[in-house]
């Protein structure tokens, strides 16, 4: 099932999606910094921004590759190919 976060990131476009993961990793990086110096009421407040980001980026890869030409994407299944075999 969906979460409503990921919903959210479907609905952004490739400008609004760039900006925030930026946002979001900055407030990644201030709340671990908070962390680490004086501790913080909700440290599980990192992990789902942690996975956060991990939305945001799949998103982005999810429509790079969606939006990559025929022959590219057929290259690249032959260079996945090869790598299971090793």
């Amino acid at each position: 099932m969906a979460t409503k976060k990921y919903l959210e990131i479907q609905e952004f476009n490739d400008d609004e999606l760039k900006n925030e993961l930026k946002e979001t990793e900055e407030q990644y990086l201030k709340l671990k910094f908070d962390h680490s110096v004086k501790g913080v009421d909700n440290p599980l407040l990192l992990r789902d921004m942690r996975r956060d980001i991990a939305r945001i980026n799949t998103e982005i890869r999810r429509r790079e590759l969606n939006n990559m030409p025929e022959e590219e994407l057929a290259s690249r299944a032959k260079i996945r190919s090869r790598r299971r075999k090793k």
